[in-house]
């Protein structure tokens, strides 16, 4: 994956960036990074560029796993970055308005529905490997920032998990402690919020002309 990374960025460079001949070797690319869990978005969007200008080039499928790694970066702008590249013809391809519906699924922190929405159509992001971890790094990560306490129980539905111990794991990876009563401390307060010392220094010199106006 390194290697393959050195050699697509120098691929990249200068005119050979819009050279169609290059766009076998970055649909290669793009199937590497979903397989194994890479991720390279300026060659990523370089292929969504040369789909633009070679439309009888287009893949629907490297498409589809493109847009389902963008949103493996969350809360990055990456996937707005690779939709604004797209056809209208390959937006309205019902493949892709699945994913720009799960995308809005997820700005909106609508994760329960989200993940009935993924049970239903696991096909769609099984060319992904570890698409749904990813999402639920994102998932911890609006957690973090919107909660103090929350019910445990609530921690698993927004992770799509029902297993104990698997939610057990993220409170562990995101250092979240059990509390009384069913709940999980995601952060204290005391520790968020620090004082701090603030020095102001002004010298006459600064002021001078402001109180001579006076």
């Amino acid at each position: 994956m390194d290697g393959m990374k050195s050699e697509i960025k120098f691929m990249l460079q200068g005119i050979e960036r819009y050279n169609p001949e290059n766009i076998k070797t970055l649909e290669h690319y793009v199937e590497l990074q979903a397989r194994e869990k890479g991720y390279d978005l300026e060659a990523n969007l370089a292929l969504l560029k040369l789909y633009q200008f070679n439309p009888t080039y287009t893949n629907l499928q490297v498409i589809v796993q493109i847009l389902l790694k963008s949103l493996t970066n969350l809360p990055h702008t990456d996937f707005v970055l690779c939709k604004c590249l797209l056809s209208q013809e390959v937006l309205e391809d019902s493949q892709i308005t699945n994913i720009l519906y799960l995308a809005d699924l997820l700005e909106m922190c609508q994760f329960k529905v989200f993940w009935e929405r993924i049970h239903d159509q696991a096909d769609l992001v099984k060319s992904v490997s570890g698409f749904e971890d990813s999402i639920r790094r994102f998932v911890c990560h609006v957690i973090s920032i919107t909660y103090q306490t929350i019910e445990e129980k609530v921690v698993g539905e927004l992770l799509g998990l029902v297993q104990d111990n698997a939610v057990s794991y993220w409170m562990e990876q995101y250092g979240w402690k059990s509390a009384e009563a069913g709940f999980v401390t995601v952060s204290n307060q005391e520790e968020i919020i620090k004082t701090r010392n603030i020095t102001e220094k002004i010298d006459i010199e600064s002021v001078a002309s402001i109180m001579a106006s006076c």
